[in-house]
């Protein structure tokens, strides 16, 4: 059986013509593909602009470049603003058994640089890069694995690919439409010269001495990040690409001639020249898009600083807007099952111990103090707008109950106090749980305070530190982090269709059970195997869900998942459906009003297509 690329699986072949996209004449362009990708504005409720125009934004690091190809969202097949996939890149993709693609790429498509892309790129990217034991000693990421199997891959002709897994391999097109795509392909013709197989050993030396590393694997390595550029040279597929190496204050980013995306007249896009971002201190970026210094704006700002910059709409001429943030939570207290402590340790592996954390937190308070009352009181869960949505999931644990979580912490086994009511550990210690931030929100700080309050109330101290990002996953993978704050589940609109990774331990960076998410990531080799029960049925569920062959079968695995999430409190919610400004000038067309913010699936403003929006100087007064 064949199928399409969309979520409801129909069974048939998706390429330009069957999205209804009916071409019409589109006269032959220098830098366009035979069939170029015809955006429809009109589904996106954006109309048809006029190209020129440079956008400046601000990031907070030099590390925040990797936001443009985020935001430009090229991807081989992506989701539109309604989450349904969509061959992109790809002209086509067809789908037999649920474990065989074939990818069709577009004729006259070409990198950025105005070389060809063909399935010669694929095939560098599979055979010299995944399976070059130098470059990936463990093989290619799990991703592209199926029950620990590699797929067969096969060049059928100058522009068509294929990947055959062995069994059902759901999670593929979603992995090729994520905000951190899985690689596929690398423009060969620029990359050979980089690898030890097809440059001259002497030339290679050269380069290696040129760029200042120790050899070619991390030559090759650090020349061909796409998802981090700051290789100026290096060809791209994006809206946008690199003209700024680092170290730099300023990068700027210049429209691709070779975009392979049209508007609905045959207007090759993007609109916009160019983007420009500027570095600056991540605590003065909303003092700096008050001021007007950003033509588009979301990173840096948070709803705490709606009302100043909402202000600056009758100094500047610029637009507040307010997104609904897509996260389960908006933030999350992660109780590390596998910390060093190991009373804690213990403790916190007690689900009476979790759920009694989670009831003692007055969220309604929160809510009104933090949100306006503006946010949803919830559990760590998917949102109404998701069709896994179950008003029980949100409420399990959630409903504030000092009394009831005071039993349950004392059938844990915590009934002993010291003369200031503070519960006792088994081993006399008092009962302090030092929760660690990554120091990147007041937001959290004023909750934190709050959460203190409440758990001073069950005889529990709450002690907050705050550290740098780097150190903060370095301390929660290394166990010393008892609990962690961060969001809660980065996709809260998710479709069966879509993995339910993040509901596992699947990754180092769950900051709940690093070690067991280590564990699956270096299949076995470093890391704990989880030994908690629930846990490891999450991980069974996880891999029938990467086995599965029906959307049916998917749905009824990811309500499980959600269920053991709902009762077992892993992580612990607040709340969610939080609001997120997003500032654009005035002038600035296509950006919606409206929209779901978040990294995973939109790529921030990804899905609402940033390579259509346009300036227009008659609505800048």
């Amino acid at each position: 059986m064949m199928r399409s690329v969309t979520i409801t699986r129909r069974n048939l072949m998706l390429g330009t013509a069957a999205l209804g996209l009916a071409l019409g004449p589109v006269r032959a362009q220098a830098g366009l593909p035979l069939v170029p990708h015809r955006t429809d504005l009109a589904a996106l409720g954006h109309r048809p602009g006029k190209p020129g125009g440079t956008v400046r934004m601000l990031i907070g690091s030099a590390r925040d470049v990797r936001l443009i190809p985020i935001i430009s969202y090229a991807r081989l097949v992506g989701y539109d603003d309604q989450l349904t996939l969509a061959p992109d890149i790809l002209e086509s993709c067809t789908v037999e058994e649920e474990r065989i693609f074939t990818l069709r790429l577009r004729e006259g498509h070409r990198w950025s640089d105005g070389s060809e892309l063909t399935s010669e790129d694929f095939r560098y990217c599979w055979e010299d890069v995944w399976l070059n034991k130098e470059l990936h000693p463990s093989g290619p990421v799990v991703e592209l694995l199926h029950d620990g199997n590699l797929p067969r891959f096969e060049v059928l002709d100058r522009l068509t690919v294929r990947f055959a897994w062995g069994g059902p391999k759901p999670d593929f097109l979603p992995a090729l439409a994520a905000a951190s795509p899985v690689r596929m392909l690398l423009p060969a013709a620029y990359m050979r010269q980089f690898h030890a197989r097809y440059q001259d050993p002497a030339k290679l030396d050269e380069l290696i001495r040129k760029n200042r590393v120790k050899d070619w694997v991390s030559l090759h390595q650090r020349l061909s990040r796409q998802t981090r550029p700051e290789n100026p040279d290096l060809p791209t597929l994006e809206a946008w690409m690199p003209r700024t190496a680092p170290p730099a204050e300023q990068f700027v980013f210049e429209r691709n001639p070779y975009f392979h995306r049209i508007d609905e007249n045959g207007v090759q896009l993007p609109y916009l020249d160019r983007i420009v971002l500027n570095v600056s201190s991540a605590d003065i970026i909303p003092a700096k898009t008050g001021a007007g210094e950003s033509d588009l704006q979301f990173l840096g700002l948070d709803f705490s600083d709606y009302t100043f910059i909402k202000g600056a709409e009758k100094r500047f001429p610029i637009r507040v807007s307010l997104w609904k943030r897509i996260q389960g939570s908006r933030m999350s207290l992660l109780p590390n099952l596998n910390c060093n402590d190991p009373v804690w340790r213990g403790l916190f592996r007690d689900a009476r111990v979790r759920r009694a954390l989670s009831v003692a937190i007055n969220r309604r308070e929160i809510n009104m103090a933090v949100f306006y009352g503006l946010a949803a009181e919830s559990a760590d869960t998917v949102l109404p707008e998701s069709p896994l949505y179950k008003p029980e999931y949100a409420t399990a644990w959630a409903a504030w109950n000092v009394a009831r979580a005071n039993r349950l912490l004392d059938e844990a086994g915590l009934e002993a106090r010291d003369a200031d009511g503070f519960r006792l550990l088994p081993d006399g210690r008092m009962a302090q749980i030092v929760v660690e931030t990554a120091g990147e929100s007041t937001l959290e700080t004023d909750v934190l305070e709050l959460v203190a309050d409440h758990w001073r109330q069950i005889g529990i101290s709450l002690l907050t530190r705050a550290t740098q990002r780097d150190l903060f996953r370095a301390r929660g993978m290394s166990g010393d982090v008892m609990v962690a704050v961060w969001q809660g589940m980065d996709n809260g609109v998710p479709t069966p269709d879509m993995s339910p990774a993040a509901l596992a331990p699947t990754s180092d960076d769950q900051m709940q059970w690093p070690l067991w998410g280590l564990y699956y990531l270096d299949k076995g080799a470093k890391g704990e195997a989880p030994d908690l029960p629930e846990v490891q049925e999450l991980v069974a569920l996880y891999t029938a869900w990467r086995q599965s062959t029906s959307t049916a079968q998917r749905r009824d695995i990811w309500q499980r998942m959600l269920e053991i999430h709902a009762d077992q409190v892993f992580s612990i919610g607040i709340v969610n459906g939080a609001l997120q400004p997003v500032v654009s000038a005035r002038a600035l067309q296509n950006v919606p009003q409206a929209g779901l913010f978040g990294y995973e699936p939109q790529s921030y403003l990804g899905v609402y297509r940033p390579d259509t929006f346009w300036y227009d100087p008659e609505a800048a007064s």
